[in-house]
C-alpha cells in the first residue's frame, strides 16, 4: 500500500511552492455550437439574399398573381364606392348642414328683423298717407294674409282713419325669435303704439305684443300671421 501511494507520488508533477497549477484549457461543446450555430445562420441569409435577389418584389408578386378581368373589376368597384362616398357627403351637407345654416344664428337676425319692421309697418299709418301706408304695409305680408289684410285695410282701417283724422305709430321694443325653421318661423314681437285723432289729439299709449308668423317665400321673409296676445 506504501508503495502505491509513492508511485502516484512520483507520477504527479512538481509543484513549485506558492504557485497554483494552471488548468488545462477543456474544449467547448457550447463555444463550437455557437460557431456551428452562425456558420449556419450566415449561410441562410445569403441564400435569401440570392432569392429575393432573383424574384419580383412580394407586392409586384402578388399584383401579378391576379388576373386582368379581377383587376378590371376591383377598379370599377373603387370607382363605385368612391362615388357613393362623395353622394354620401353631399347628402350630409345637404341634410344637416344645410338645415344648420338655415336656422343659425345670423337667419335668426334676419327673421327677427323682418318681423320687426313688418310689424312696425302694420300699425303705422295716417290718414294724410293712407295710400302709400297701406301700400307699404302690404309689400311685408305673403299668402291668404295679405289678401286678407288687402281686404280688411280697404273695409276698416282706411275709412276710420280718415273719418276721425287718426295717426298712427307703432314702435318694437323688442323681438325674439320663438319658433325657427328653414322655411317658416314664429316671432314673439313687443311693440309700443302712440295714436292720436282729431277728436283727441293727446296721444294713447298702448304696450302690446303680437306672435308674428314668418314663411319664406321667394327667398324673403314676409309675414304670413298676426295675433295679438
Amino acid at each position: 500500500m506504501t508503495d502505491d501511494v509513492s508511485d502516484i507520488d512520483s507520477a504527479a508533477p512538481e509543484v513549485e511552492p506558492g504557485v497554483e497549477p494552471e488548468l488545462e484549457a477543456q474544449p467547448d461543446p457550447d463555444g463550437a455550437a455557437e460557431a456551428g450555430e452562425t456558420y449556419e445562420t450566415g449561410e441562410t441569409d445569403e441564400t435569401d439574399e440570392a432569392d429575393e435577389a432573383g424574384s419580383p418584389a412580394p407586392v409586384e408578386r402578388a399584383r401579378r398573381a391576379i388576373p386582368p378581368r379581377l383587376r378590371r373589376i376591383g377598379a370599377a368597384v373603387l370607382a363605385a364606392l368612391l362615388l357613393i362616398s362623395g353622394g354620401v357627403a353631399t347628402w350630409l351637407y345637404f341634410k344637416q348642414y344645410r338645415p344648420d345654416q338655415q336656422t343659425g344664428t345670423d337667419v335668426a337676425r334676419t327673421v327677427a328683423r323682418a318681423a320687426s319692421d313688418g310689424t312696425t309697418a302694420l300699425l303705422s299709418y295716417s290718414a294724410d298717407s293712407l295710400d302709400q301706408d297701406l301700400a307699404a304695409a302690404k309689400s311685408h305680408l305673403g299668402g291668404d294674409f295679405r289678401s286678407y289684410y288687402e281686404q280688411f285695410s280697404k273695409q276698416s282701417v282706411a275709412p276710420i282713419a280718415k273719418q276721425k283724422s287718426m295717426k298712427s305709430t307703432a314702435k318694437v321694443t323688442g323681438a325674439a325669435v320663438s319658433e325657427l325653421h328653414p322655411d317658416s318661423a314664429v316671432v314673439l314681437v313687443f311693440v309700443d303704439r302712440v295714436t292720436t285723432t282729431k277728436d283727441n289729439p293727446q296721444p294713447n299709449v298702448t304696450v302690446t305684443s303680437v306672435l308674428v308668423g314668418m314663411n319664406r317665400i321667394s327667398g324673403t321673409w314676409l309675414i304670413t300671421k298676426f295675433n295679438p296676445v
